[in-house]
C-alpha cells in the first residue's frame, strides 16, 4: 500500500510521523489486500471553535475512496480517531460489498470465486483475493470470455485454482455477471 503524509502550514513533526505509521501498519494488516492508497493531511487552521488542527484521510479502494476528517486542538488524538473512523468505513465497505457480489451462478466442484486485488495489464497478469484472503494469481491467457482491458480491480470473477511454481494460480477466470 502507497502512503503519503502531507502537511500544510505546520512542520511534520517525528511523534505524528511514527503515529500515522503505527495506525498504517495496523490497516495493513487488517486490509492489505483492499487498501491501495492512503494520503494523510495534517492542517494546522486558525479555526477557533474546532481547535487548531484538521487531519483528513483519503484511502483509495477498488472503485471507491473514503475519506475522514476531523478537527482539534492535539494531532496525536486526531490521528487516533481518525484512523478508528477509518477502519470502521472500510470495515463496512468490505461487508457491503461482499453482501451484494455474492455469485448467482452455480458454481462446479472445485470452483471458486473472489475478487480482482491488483491488475498489471501491460505486464499481463493480475490477482484474486479469495473468499478466505487468499491471493490467486492469475495470466492473461487464463481469462475465458474477457479480455485484460475490460477487467477492473474490485470485479467479481469465478476462477479454478491450481497450484504452480510459486503457489496458488488460476487456470481460468471468467468474470461474474
Amino acid at each position: 500500500m502507497e502512503l503519503k503524509i502531507e502537511t500544510r502550514n505546520v512542520e511534520l513533526r517525528k511523534g505524528w510521523q511514527d503515529r500515522v505509521e503505527e495506525e498504517k501498519d495496523k490497516l495493513v494488516r487488517n486490509f492489505a489486500a483492499y487498501l491501495l492508497h492512503l494520503r494523510v493531511v495534517i492542517e494546522a487552521t486558525t479555526h477557533h471553535k474546532e481547535g487548531g488542527f484538521e487531519i483528513k484521510l483519503v484511502a483509495s479502494v477498488p472503485n471507491d475512496t473514503v475519506v475522514v476528517t476531523r478537527k482539534g486542538g492535539a494531532v496525536r488524538p486526531l490521528l487516533v480517531e481518525a484512523f478508528d473512523v477509518l477502519s470502521l468505513q472500510l470495515k463496512e465497505n468490505l461487508r457491503k460489498k461482499r453482501k451484494n457480489k455474492k455469485p448467482t451462478d452455480a458454481l462446479a466442484d472445485g470452483d471458486s470465486y473472489g475478487t480482482i486485488r491488483k491488475l498489471s495489464p501491460h505486464e499481463s497478469y493480475g490477482f484474486i483475493v479469495t473468499v478466505d484472503e487468499r491471493d490467486v494469481y492469475f495470466h492473461e491467457n487464463a481469462l475465458k470470455n474477457v479480455e485484460m482491458e475490460e477487467l477492473s480491480e474490485g470485479d467479481t470473477v469465478f476462477y479454478g485454482e491450481t497450484t504452480g511454481d510459486k503457489g496458488p494460480q488460476a487456470s481460468w477466470v471468467r468474470l461474474a455477471k
